[in-house]
């Protein structure tokens, strides 16, 4: 009892001096706790709506998947027959038919896309009985004919849609309009999907190109028939094992599954950069206790004469940090869910709609961010715990502060040093490594070897590092220059930890900035040397919407074109001369792609793939199924028939455009596959007519102006675009690692701010012979600008080296140009001084209004 009163009191006591360990807590628990509160709001969300629209029983085609946007532009379809047979079986209440498609898009009178910003699909379908468990017609009345459509209110709302607007439907079977006579309002949360309906008619025959055919077959009970009992009998009625049939709770389990993946990558990454701020937290908590053990050495050693044993000195700091961890923890986890719904507030600005009503806060949430927030406190406290309990009674007579250990000092070096070769060691044989695959791990244990190395040689190198920057930056400053830099280097241990700090978040920054400058370079280098098409094709939102037929053909016709290249992907089960059969993605492309990319041979021509029954491989395959020029692959068309191709050429693979792609000519797959089954174009290439660029480049615009799902670029676009993506990726991850490296500016305020507390006599004393208050506001800063940058460069440098080395890893998989990406990297550690200059506002306005005489006087 009497170890918790005096940690109480003291904890207290210093309650200002633990204010920002608490902060740090509080961050790095709310991140965990906000992406926890987030991720299972989403899975409420989605789960409702799953709940909601499950009818008792499903059926749907065998192969038919929900998240499936096919090649052919159409989903895959069950005859009517399937219903009739359905609704004979026993227990069956009511039966209907319905259909959906997502490979469609749906624009107003200006020619604008109703569908989602945020990417996610435009839903076309017909309107039935079992929509209504999920909306209610709010307005108007639903279609009832072929120039009928109702659209969701969410979607209405967005693009100012009224009844009477007309709206155009693109699909791959053509274009129609109709004019909305019905707004429906979801009766659950609508999460960012635009869905407009027809009369069942109009969507077979608009949506699937023919009546008579349907996507899905919707059954309800009769009352006592269970969901398992109706599902066997519809089953054994229409065929059993003919079609998937699931029950309400198996259809939303597996609509759940295919989303399940996406929010367990986005939950997973946001947890690893709550980890990354919790280990920088480490070095902020183990500072802030070692400099209060530090500064209360006096203390502790009267502690120790009056009979306090080492056990209770050691109790005793550990459960301040006990405290510390608690209070940071309970303001992290409301901090936390604060987070989650500001996140939902975020992705409705982006058109993924969450509502504060299905905010899910489970009971575990709580428990893991204070088990996690106390936990790495109070490791992180323990070895300043450790060292307050070595403290003698003898300390007592001395000043504050102990003498280092030296010995301790070496053997940290010692190790810190072998750490660093050993992950320098790595990190070589990672960029040697002959596969990608066996490299990555050897890099992952380098990144990790060199961070924990350079964490622990800090100290022996802030001496050094330090009085280089000083050299640079300081000594122009004259005499308060040189205290500033003395100050850094009184405890290499402390700068060296704090500087630490900042390493780990800035270390990953350029790291990233390597990887992503150096992949841009190397794709544009590859368009450049590859690419010979002056106009790529695709989905506006690159989310591999086929392009459909009419959009094609208008290209097609565009003036001032040579030729247009067709480039459709086909699924076939290849069976090669050894006898083992692999599932691969043919590219089925029109002789002219030999011009639009120019690939490399091993053996054979390129151009003798697209002739009669041909077809290419790339070398890797090759080697590997022992595969020559001349030999014959038995290929089976998914939904098509099977066909003898001979292999007229090897690609190289040596390349990151159309990587260990297969080539044979559009003519070859259309032979073997019905026409309702052959795949629509996912991209395309035209080549302008000699002296047309320009003029070629406008008129493709204009063809594709009606369908705005469509960009057309040129190769500058292309590189453009390109080189955007990547920078919205690396934006958002710099902006998680953004946490990180708030909480190692609040070690560098921390630290000052404990310094200035541990220097108070020091500072009145330098005022007393006249320094001013600005030459020593001056001073801390300069102090706080140095172990910024200090933390800088070494992260930076360290960043540097795990990109580099990552770069040639991935050379191996064709991205072979390092790139450094220099304005980057100046600018973050230019704007580290800032950062240090920011940090050091609070402590340098304090320590300016104290008093000389109290300084002085104090102890």
């Amino acid at each position: 009892m009497t170890v918790l009163k005096t940690s109480m009191r003291n904890f207290f006591a210093h309650k200002g001096r633990m204010a920002l360990s608490a902060v740090a807590v509080m961050l790095s628990v709310a991140f965990v706790c906000g992406t926890l509160v987030f991720t299972d709001t989403m899975n409420t969300t989605f789960d409702k709506l799953f709940a909601a629209t499950a009818a008792d029983v499903t059926v749907t085609p065998k192969n038919a998947k929900p998240d499936d946007r096919p090649q052919t532009g159409t989903p895959e379809t069950l005859p009517a027959s399937v219903l009739e047979k359905a609704r004979g079986a026993a227990g069956v209440k009511s039966a209907e038919g319905g259909v959906s498609s997502s490979s469609v898009t749906v624009v107003n009178a200006e020619n604008e896309n109703m569908g989602s910003s945020n990417g996610g699909p435009t839903l076309a379908g017909n309107w039935t009985a079992n929509d209504l468990k999920a909306m209610e017609i709010t307005s108007g009345h639903a279609p009832r004919g072929p120039t009928e459509v109702m659209v969701d209110a969410d979607t209405a709302d967005k693009h100012d849609l009224k009844i009477g607007d007309e709206l155009r439907t693109i699909a791959v079977t053509g274009d129609f309009k109709a004019k909305i006579t019905g707004i429906a309002s979801f009766k659950v949360t609508n999460p960012g999907v635009a869905i407009v309906y027809f009369d069942t008619v109009t969507a077979q025959r608009e949506l699937l190109g023919r009546t008579g055919l349907f996507t899905t077959v919707t059954l309800t009970a009769a009352d006592g028939v269970s969901d398992k009992q109706l599902k066997q009998n519809v089953d054994a009625k229409i065929g059993a094992g003919t079609y998937k049939v699931e029950t309400a709770a198996e259809n939303k389990e597996t609509n759940r599954d295919s989303l399940g993946s996406f929010l367990d990558v986005m939950k997973y990454a946001m947890l690893g950069f709550a980890g990354i701020a919790f280990l920088v937290g480490i070095f902020l908590i183990i500072n802030t206790f070692s400099m209060l053990v530090a500064q209360r050495t006096r203390e502790i050693g009267l502690m120790r004469a009056i009979g306090s044993s080492r056990k209770q000195v050691n109790r005793s700091v550990l459960a301040e940090a006990l405290l510390l961890g608690f209070f940071g923890s309970v303001l992290g986890v409301g901090a936390g869910v604060g987070l989650a719904v500001g996140l939902m507030k975020l992705m409705g600005s982006l058109d993924l709609e969450l509502s504060t009503d299905d905010l899910t806060v489970k009971w575990t949430t709580p428990l893991v961010g204070m088990l996690l927030g106390v936990v790495v406190t109070v490791l992180a406290a323990y070895l300043p715990a450790r060292r307050a309990g070595k403290i003698s009674p003898m300390a007592a007579l001395r000043d504050a502060g102990t003498p280092a250990d030296g010995k301790a000092g070496l053997i940290r070096a010692i190790i810190g040093l072998v750490l660093t070769g050993a992950g320098a060691a790595s990190l070589y044989a990672a960029a040697h490594a002959d596969k990608a695959s066996s490299g990555a791990g050897v890099l992952a244990l380098g990144v990790v070897l060199t961070l924990i190395g350079f964490v622990i040689i800090g100290p022996l190198l802030a001496s050094g590092v330090v009085r280089v920057i000083s050299v640079l930056v300081l000594r122009m400053f004259g005499p308060v220059g040189r205290m500033a830099e003395r100050n850094a280097l009184r405890n290499p241990r402390r700068t060296g930890a704090t500087g630490a700090a900042l390493m780990i978040g800035l270390a990953l920054v350029a790291c990233l900035s390597v990887v992503g400058s150096s992949m841009v370079a190397s794709a544009t280098a590859e368009l450049d040397k590859s690419v010979g098409a002056d106009f790529i094709v695709q989905s506006g939102s690159n989310d591999g919407r086929p392009i459909v037929p009419q959009a094609a053909d208008a290209l097609r016709r565009t003036p001032g074109i040579a030729h247009v290249t067709d480039y459709k992907s086909v699924d076939a089960k290849i069976t090669t001369p050894d006898g083992k059969t692999s599932s691969e993605d043919l590219a089925a492309a029109s002789p002219t792609y030999v011009q639009d990319l120019r690939r490399e041979t091993v053996s054979g021509k390129l151009s003798e793939a697209y002739g009669k029954d041909a077809m290419s491989v790339g070398d890797k395959f090759a080697e590997e199924h022992k595969v020559k020029v001349g030999s014959t692959l038995t290929v089976a068309f998914k939904g098509g028939r099977t066909a003898h191709l001979k292999v007229a050429a090897i690609t190289s693979d040596d390349t990151n455009v159309d990587k260990g792609a297969m080539y044979t000519n559009v003519t070859t797959a259309e032979r073997y596959l019905p026409a309702d089954r052959v795949p629509k174009n996912m991209i395309m290439f035209a080549k302008a007519e000699d002296g047309k660029a320009k003029e070629a480049y406008a008129s493709l615009k204009a063809a594709l102006k009606p369908y705005p799902q469509y960009k057309v670029q040129d190769q500058t676009d292309f590189k453009k675009d390109l080189k955007d993506q990547i920078g919205q990726l690396l934006n958002i991850v710099y902006g998680l690692l953004a946490l990180a490296i708030i909480v190692a500016v609040l070690g560098v305020v921390n630290t000052l701010a404990l310094s200035v507390v541990e220097r108070t006599r020091e500072i009145g004393l330098m005022r007393a012979i006249g320094l001013s208050r600005r030459q020593l506001r001056r001073m801390i800063r300069l102090e706080s600008v140095v172990i910024a940058l200090f933390g800088a460069l070494l992260g930076l440098g360290l960043g540097m080296g795990w990109g580099t080395t990552a770069q040639k890893l991935l050379a191996l998989e064709g991205l072979g140009v390092l790139d450094i990406p220099w304005p980057t990297i100046i600018t973050v550690f230019v704007g580290s001084a800032f950062v240090g200059l920011f940090a050091a506002l609070v402590p340098a306005f304090r320590a300016g209004r104290m008093n000389v005489l109290g300084a002085i006087a104090s102890e």
